[in-house]
């Protein structure tokens, strides 16, 4: 007899397979999910948002019916069907010491908004709807680096044209207010989850901004009515690859289209301002404060510098993930100093030390693959939150700046590196990227001159400051030559202390 090969054998992800895996210990949804409405629309379904909010909200769930997802993909189809077929299940792996594994069962809507931009719309005005939310990365938004929405940006240009029928986040924010303004129906808060210092107040810049452009009354209505508060988002989360589908396979034994992967921590800060209903945050592990900027310079700072730091120094050296360019003494210690004693000084609160021994733990997790490629994506867009407000108040103090300008010098290193491979950068900025890559000549004083000139991430005040192309190109010459653990441990050494 033929043997049926295993995948075939093991049966996919419903809501017919949850009492099965409750016996086999894994924790699935303890409420009904036929009587869960849609209270929250969230634009952004990848990865993040499903091992973060989304676990927040399945927590909430359990004592309130009212706070299922409405997940909204702007463009792409891909979650949508992966999960569809399996009722809007999905698995998280928590990888530590001691790995678990969780199924959520908080999505109930799936929509991409190219297909069904009508569709979106209706539920974001509908009167259940409660909290808008994304986690749609710092590109996204569509901003000039003065923080301005870039009113030139084609996308955005687009919805100004065609407000019924937006492409971007923005847009949609925009009409909906506009909608539920006309039908007398209550805003909803609009809650940004992404990583962008004053996440809320740049989301409500940026939508006041395009109002204005259409309706000067819904501008007003706007700035005095809706509720956008600040956020802080943490937890480590690697791309969902082969090795995970395969281990949830076995350790489930289900197929899970698209499982997800986390470490144990999590953390969520919301800025006290939502005026109407919200889940009872504090019974579900969130933090709610008038102070959330505290939280978030130093997770941007300290974390996400750190983090973009060891995916471009360590890339040059070869190494893969997180936890493998930790293993390197010299990247490490390296890390390590930059963290207390360059990027801990610029922070409003002067006692980091606890908060760092924590983050570099975290790094040194060795449950998680996180590749320091994935962390690279995007860095046009990363760098300006996670370094350069670092960078500007260790100049204006009059500090060393030796060792932030590595990170950077090592950006423009990877990204010289891929143009002379004849590859682009995962970036928004790929192309113009890829000429300023294909230009450099090794000459270090010119090559940082060109990515200076890149005025679509370095703001002019900073990109003219005395001294500071000097010691870009000092490290960027450092790091001309690594390409392996021993030239990067070289260079490291000669990086002043």
């Amino acid at each position: 007899m033929t043997s049926v090969p295993l995948v075939e054998r093991i049966p996919v992800l419903d809501d017919s397979q949850l009492t099965a895996l409750a016996a086999r210990g894994v924790r699935v949804p303890s409420y009904d999910r036929d009587r869960v409405r849609v209270g929250v629309v969230h634009f952004g379904p990848g990865a993040f948002h499903r091992v973060h909010q989304a676990c927040y909200f399945d927590d909430a769930l359990g004592r309130d019916p009212r706070w299922g997802i409405c997940e909204v993909s702007l463009r792409t189809s891909g979650v949508r069907d992966a999960l569809q077929p399996q009722d809007g299940l999905y698995s998280i792996a928590i990888l530590d010491t001691a790995s678990s594994y969780r199924v959520i069962g908080a999505i109930r809507e799936m929509l991409v908004a190219a297909e069904a931009p009508h569709r979106v719309l209706e539920r974001l005005a509908h009167q259940d709807t409660q909290l808008v939310t994304a986690t749609i990365t710092e590109k996204g938004y569509c901003l000039r680096p003065d923080g301005a929405l870039d009113l030139e940006h084609a996308d955005v240009l687009h919805d100004l044209q065609h407000p019924a029928q937006p492409v971007t986040f923005v847009g949609y924010v925009t009409e909906a207010l506009r909608l539920r303004r006309e039908r007398r129906v209550p805003p909803p808060a609009i809650v940004s989850c992404d990583n962008l210092t004053g996440n809320g107040a740049r989301l409500k810049r940026a939508v006041v901004e395009l109002a204005r452009q259409r309706d000067r009354s819904l501008t007003g209505w706007i700035e005095n009515e809706v509720a956008f508060p600040s956020t802080m988002i943490d937890s480590i989360t690697p791309a969902t690859d082969e090795a995970l589908r395969a281990r949830v396979a076995q350790e489930l034994g289900v197929i899970d289209r698209w499982p997800v992967q986390r470490e144990f921590f999590t953390q969520w800060v919301i800025e006290d301002t939502i005026r109407g209903d919200a889940p009872d945050w504090a019974s579900i592990g969130v933090t709610v404060t008038h102070d959330v900027a505290h939280y978030e310079q130093a997770k941007l700072r300290l974390l996400n510098g750190a983090h973009s730091t060891l995916a471009y120094v360590g890339s040059l050296a070869g190494y893969e993930t997180v936890a493998q360019a930790m293993d390197a003494s010299a990247l490490s210690d390296f890390v390590t100093q930059l963290m207390r004693r360059d990027i801990a000084p610029t922070l409003a609160r002067s006692d980091n030390t606890d908060y760092i021994a924590t983050v570099l733990k975290r790094f040194r997790n060795p449950s998680i693959r996180h590749l320091l490629s994935q962390i690279a994506w995007d860095g046009s867009q990363k760098l300006p939150f996670r370094l350069f407000g670092t960078l500007a108040d260790t100049l204006a103090a009059r500090r060393p700046i030796d060792r932030l300008c590595v990170p950077i010098a090592a950006w423009f290193q990877f990204v010289r590196r891929k143009a002379r491979r004849g590859e682009r950068a995962y970036d928004p900025l790929a192309d113009r990227l890829f000429e300023l890559g294909t230009a450099c000549t090794g000459d270090a004083g010119h090559d940082v001159r060109l990515f200076l000139s890149l005025e679509q991430v370095f703001p002019r005040a900073l990109a003219s400051h005395e001294g500071l192309a000097g010691q870009l190109a000092k490290a960027y010459g450092l790091l001309e030559q690594v390409d392996a653990p021993e030239p990067l441990r070289n260079a490291l050494e000669r990086v002043s202390v």
